[in-house]
């Protein structure tokens, strides 16, 4: 008889089109405490095709937590949110918008389309460091997430 030790590995599925905040939050990643792997596409159409496990993205992962930009290429991240939280597969895999618009409307929209956290970029290296340790600390070792 085998025991199961080994923790399984979070994936962390990062919607992000900037280059410089996908090196930062990779980095801010790099000294977690919980395994995980990033997975990141870089605009909405892509999102949903691997939410969706559509096309090139047939064996993807299902995700554990979802970090999504708002401004992306081809589908906005608003669609991508309310596309997540209307599907009944998808709709339980926790979003955290993590965007630069402090925009009340894009808040108040975000929490309308049911977003689980909506948390404003800084432009300060060690704010965002501060913050993605907070992401993570809080949505990958304290939350318990539904089983997949």
């Amino acid at each position: 008889m085998s025991v199961e030790t080994e923790e399984k590995h979070k994936t962390i599925f990062l919607v992000e089109d900037n280059k410089a905040d996908i090196r930062l939050i990779q980095e801010a990643l790099k000294n977690s405490l919980v395994p995980h792997q990033v997975v990141i596409v870089r605009d909405g159409v892509d999102a949903m095709a691997f939410l969706r496990q559509e096309g090139e993205y047939a064996d993807a992962p299902r995700p554990d937590l979802i970090l999504l930009d708002l401004n992306l290429p081809k589908k906005d991240g608003r669609e991508v949110l309310a596309e997540i939280k209307a599907d009944p597969v998808l709709k339980r895999i926790p979003v955290v918008v993590l965007t630069t618009s402090k925009n009340e409307d894009d808040i108040f929209h975000s929490y309308d389309l049911h977003v689980n956290c909506y948390i404003t970029k800084s432009r300060n290296l060690n704010q965002l460091f501060q913050i993605v340790k907070g992401i993570e600390d809080f949505w990958l070792s304290i939350v318990t997430l539904p089983s997949q």
